[in-house]
């Protein structure tokens, strides 16, 4: 089976007396209260989805990340992780002591090992990691609002935050496991935010006649108004598995977090994410993790060059579209036909009829799905 991202699959989860002492201890260390996304992250780190990260990332690491797309030690990364807290609040902790890292409920979430605390330029982030310092971007946005000091220091999870849909969550070593089990020795990782249509599937199908099985992840967490909510994502793909997959060919499980619309940038976090679930290869296709018109439409796959030893094969998929006279999707390498037979896959269209009450039809969408997405008052984030 493929390996983890620089070597080793991480696992910080406390246990047994461990965890008793941690939480018997929390109750006397400062405390730090975390949005949903952060704690997500914590999450992420502990159970491996983040390996090699065992914590907040330090200012050498965040620097070289920010500069050169790869950690200090030379190993690819391309999204900063970090833990920004008020300048008051850093002030009061002392380097080599411990803080306890609250969720929204307000329980006990993780142990954070400080060793650093260290300022930074959010412009500086907003430029080289979005490309853009466009307010109007969902990431610059998120940029905007981070507190003035950055903490690093390794972290120990004492418990996972409660989720909905924690029938759904595996983590990287559970999905390994399965991945054994089911003797695959190639799989091919499918990132989404969106529900599916019948271009999806294409891609889908295409990259799986290569490779024993194909992992669904879609991403559960904040996302931009518009999308789809994540209740929605989840039926939606459930139903086209159950109808439209060999069951063991198929898995979906989910990954707890945000979207940042790095474009470029995500793309090649992404393939490392699913790297550490074990998949040998990931899909990326036109646009992968942008919004709206601030990256070339292919830049997330020509990224792919400057990382040759990433470890994961990307399978690139470029233009793809329903043809009336071919009745099938095709490509531009496949269909002799011209535009007038041609019919886009555009979620904007999607969205547009379903905003309407009206089903998509079926060369775009599979019926059991739309009346799965018709189901719901309103399928969209507000």
């Amino acid at each position: 089976m493929i390996q983890p991202h620089g070597g080793k699959l991480i696992d910080r989860i406390l246990k047994g007396d461990e965890k008793r002492e941690a939480l018997e201890k929390a109750k006397t260390l400062p405390p730090i209260k975390l949005d949903a996304e952060s704690i997500s992250d914590v999450e992420n780190i502990a159970t491996g989805v983040f390996s090699p990260l065992e914590g907040f990332m330090g200012e050498a690491d965040f620097r070289s990340v920010l500069s050169h797309m790869r950690l200090a030690s030379d190993l690819p990364w391309t999204i900063p992780i970090v833990l920004d807290v008020e300048k008051g609040v850093a002030g009061k902790l002392r380097l080599g002591s411990d803080v306890i890292l609250i969720n929204e409920g307000g329980d006990a979430s993780a142990v954070l090992h400080l060793e650093e605390k260290y300022a930074y330029d959010k412009e500086e982030i907003a430029r080289k990691v979005f490309g853009t310092t466009d307010a109007a971007h969902p990431g610059i946005a998120k940029v905007k609002g981070m507190k003035d000091v950055l903490l690093g220091g390794k972290i120990d999870l004492i418990q996972e935050s409660p989720t909905p849909y924690v029938r759904y969550k595996l983590s990287p070593k559970e999905t390994r496991i399965l991945f054994r089990e089911k003797n695959w020795r190639t799989v091919v990782g499918f990132q989404t935010r969106n529900t599916p249509h019948i271009g999806h599937e294409y891609i889908q199908k295409s990259a799986l006649t290569f490779v024993d099985g194909i992992f669904i992840n879609p991403v559960i967490g904040k996302k931009k108004k518009g999308d789809y909510k994540d209740a929605v994502i989840l039926a939606s793909y459930e139903e086209l598995i159950r109808n439209y997959y060999l069951k063991e060919r198929a898995v979906m499980a989910i990954l707890m977090m945000e979207m940042r619309y790095a474009g470029p940038r995500e793309a090649i976090f992404h393939a490392i994410i699913r790297k550490n679930f074990g998949c040998t290869h990931i899909i990326i296709g036109r646009d992968h993790a942008g919004v709206g018109n601030y990256y070339h439409p292919y830049a997330a796959q020509d990224i792919f060059e400057e990382f040759p030893e990433l470890g994961i094969v990307p399978l690139f998929f470029r233009s793809f579209y329903y043809c009336k006279k071919c009745q099938s999707v095709v490509n531009d390498k496949t269909c002799p036909h011209p535009p007038a037979d041609q019919i886009q896959f555009s979620g904007t269209k999607i969205r547009d009829l379903l905003v309407k009450g009206e089903y998509p039809p079926a060369e775009l969408v599979r019926p059991e799905v739309a009346k799965i997405i018709m189901e719901y008052k309103n399928p969209f984030n507000e």
